[in-house]
């Protein structure tokens, strides 16, 4: 009678490898992404070459917040990454390089250097898309953090983002090394 003994241990060495195997393609299916920045239009953030890793479940779990960054795809699959300036129910203008949400002044968090041009809600969202004056319902606005060259919703081949095109949060810097760490 032939010794089984080898064949079973083979079959559990490899039984581990194709449980782990799995594990791998689910997380990074399901879970998490790499993603290669292209352009500059989120500098000083996230610059042409970084990598990044984006969370693909957050938004099932948790509400979008403004100035989180995402990664999202247009109708034509192109994939985009910005920052979430505006939310549903909320006006967004931007005057005197000022955001102004639902006629209070908000600070923003990013470099000077790149200031927006003035823009009002009705440039970005017309009255038959947005019947109440404001974002609608799982749409949200957003824009690039080097607002001076960057294509965002205030293009009205992008305008406002829909919920269902958001790919994930971008939580982490992973390349360059030197630059590692959490993104905010």
């Amino acid at each position: 009678m032939p010794d089984l003994r080898e064949l079973k241990e083979f079959i559990k060495d490899t039984m581990g490898y194709v449980i782990a195997l799995a594990i791998f393609i689910f997380v990074f299916t399901f879970i998490v992404a790499v993603a290669p920045i292209a352009g500059n239009s989120m500098n000083p953030t996230l610059n042409d070459g970084d990598m990044v890793i984006v969370s693909r479940f957050t938004y099932k779990i948790s509400k979008v917040q403004r100035n989180d960054i995402i990664i999202f795809k247009d109708a034509n699959n192109k994939k985009y990454v910005k920052r979430i300036i505006g939310l549903p129910g909320e006006k967004i203008d931007y005057i005197n390089g000022y955001l102004i949400v639902n006629g209070e002044t908000f600070e923003e968090n990013i470099s000077t250097a790149y200031l927006t041009n003035n823009f009002l809600f009705s440039d970005i969202c017309s009255i038959k898309d947005c019947p109440n004056s404001v974002i609608p319902d799982n749409k949200y606005l957003v824009l690039g953090d080097a607002r001076d060259i960057s294509q965002d919703s205030r293009d009205h081949t992008i305008g406002l983002v829909d919920k269902k095109d958001i790919i994930g949060e971008i939580v982490y810097k992973i390349w360059p090394i030197s630059n590692f760490g959490i993104i905010k």
